[in-house]
């Protein structure tokens, strides 16, 4: 049995008296490729949120391999190993598809890109960008304005910004959302493909029930704020409580 990434107990959050996150508790296994689904309004991305930081819980504990991470700033939980896409994409677009993924990278490492920096250093930052651009399949466009990009390939380079920040583990807010078909699978083989190779663990959010039940270990269902079921990919399509509060049809 593998160990355990991430832990919740009880996660609890709020805004203005309204519970969007109500008592959650669950593990994530090192190594995890899985999805989380719910309807809209689920709590699925606040839930992100309170991973990463951007929210404080109400109460409950998270722990991240061990370390209690509840209330620490994002750019903490990042620099121990954990790293997100977001739903709309978070690049500069001015800059082109190179410089993001350098900027990103001089940040994570805590350097500067200045006239002072070290050429060897700047030398081993452009390999590392270009290596992840490789590894995401934009290294042709690594000159490319970013904001002039196809929007699938906007969220690609989302994807390739998180994987510059070295996580262990890798949360993706619908990563294929706004894509057409072709972009939509492309994308998926790629994060397929990452999981693969990088040997992290991944979580993502997504709409789309082929792909979630096409690549995900485990499924875990949110129902307005709470942890509705969750397991195999078989389990939650023959899940009574699931098909009839969310999936329906579609299963069938």
């Amino acid at each position: 049995m593998k160990p355990e990434v991430l832990k919740i107990e009880n996660l609890v959050k709020s805004f203005n008296g309204n519970t969007v996150i109500s008592n959650i508790s669950l593990s994530i296994a090192q190594g995890e490729l899985s999805a989380i689904i719910g309807p809209n309004g689920a709590g699925k991305t606040t839930f992100f949120n309170l991973i990463t930081g951007y929210h404080l819980p109400n109460s409950g504990k998270i722990y991240f391999e061990g370390k209690s991470i509840a209330g620490m700033q994002p750019f903490d939980i990042v620099r121990l190993g954990i790293a997100r896409a977001f739903q709309i994409t978070n690049i500069f677009p001015k800059l082109s598809v190179l410089e993001n993924i350098v900027a990103t990278v001089i940040t994570h490492k805590k350097g500067n890109f200045n006239l002072v920096t070290p050429t060897v250093k700047l030398k081993s930052v452009y390999e590392r960008a270009y290596q992840i651009l490789e590894d995401v399949g934009l290294a042709d466009r690594a000159q490319r304005q970013s904001g002039t990009l196809a929007h699938g390939n906007q969220k690609i380079l989302d994807i390739a910004v998180a994987l510059a920040m070295e996580p262990k583990l890798l949360l993706l807010d619908e990563p294929t959302a706004g894509m057409s078909p072709e972009e939509r699978w492309k994308t998926v083989e790629l994060i397929q493909k990452l999981w693969q190779q990088l040997n992290i663990t991944m979580v993502f959010i997504e709409h789309d029930m082929d792909i979630v039940f096409g690549i995900s270990q485990k499924v875990r269902v949110l129902c307005y704020g709470t942890m509705l079921a969750e397991g195999t990919p078989e389990e939650i399509s023959k899940n009574d409580k699931v098909i009839e509060a969310y999936l329906g049809e579609e299963v069938e």
